[in-house]
This record gives structure tokens, sequence and C-alpha cells, in this order.
């Protein structure tokens, strides 16, 4: 049984414009530096050729995964339900150890970027979140240890 990954409406479009952009474009482009470093002679010591063969690997890798997640996808629609934290909300929190606010917004694991404070419905904050009520001091199960989040507000 496959996989199931979760993701908004943008997500999975977001998802679907990349890997379109790297079968075609990002593919043709490693395509031609391949062709140009093969027309410079001895592969045997050639570096350009070998970095675009690596970066051509790594662009195969990343469509393989892409594609399967896509096909595996389960769209969440966007909801405008702020009673719980589910997958789309925008969640205020305070950090009771270390005093301080942050705000969340919880994706799909295709979606989640910790420099944009998008975090996966599978992350340790993610999961102690998800289901959960403004107001309610949820506890966190992280690898560095448990530390406790008190829900401010769901948008």
């Amino acid at each position: 049984m496959s996989e199931v990954f979760y993701m908004t409406r943008k997500g999975y479009n977001e998802a679907v414009a990349r890997l379109k952009y790297l079968q075609t474009v990002k593919r043709q482009e490693i395509v031609d530096r391949i062709a140009e470093a093969r027309s410079h002679g001895d592969l045997s010591e050639n570096a350009e050729y070998d970095a675009a063969r690596n970066e051509q690997a790594a662009n195969e890798g990343e469509i393989v995964e892409l594609d399967y997640k896509i096909k595996n996808a389960t769209i969440v629609e966007e909801s405008d339900d702020k009673s719980t934290v589910h997958i789309g909300s925008k969640v205020k929190v305070y950090d009771i150890d270390m005093e301080e606010y942050d705000v969340y917004e919880i994706t799909g694991t295709t979606e989640a970027n910790a420099m944009l404070n998008k975090i996966s419905n599978e992350s340790p904050v993610g999961k102690a979140l998800l289901g959960q009520k403004a107001g309610t001091v949820v506890t966190v199960q992280a690898p560095e240890g448990a530390y406790e989040l008190k829900i401010e507000s769901i948008e």
C-alpha cells in the first residue's frame, strides 16, 4: 500500500509545477551541459562532465520522489473552521519554557519549510497541535525532550 501525502491545493499545484519544470526545463539544461562537457574531450578527468552527471542524478531522483508524492497526494481543502487546528491552519503559540511567541502554519510533509515556519503535520509540533483548540496547552514530544506550547489563536 502506498503512503499518503497530505497537501493543500496550493501546495499540490506548486508540486505539479515544480515537477513539470524539473522534467522539461531543468532536465534539458543538464543534458545541454553534459553535451558541452563531452565536447571537451577526455571524460576521465573532466570535472565539468562529472558535475553535470551528478546534477542529472539528483534531478532524476527529485523527479521520481515528487512524482510519487503527487500520485499519492490527498488534497486537504482549505477550511474556515478556526475551532481546532488542522492542516492549513496558522497557529499562534506561546512557548512556556522559552517565554516567546511563534506562528506556525500546519502543512503536509511536501510543503513544510522551517525557514517560513511551515511545519509538517507529522512533525512533533504539528502532531501535538492537530485537533487542539485555542487556549489548550500541548506537550511536544521532541527528540531533545518534551516541552509545552500554549495555543493562543487559530487562523
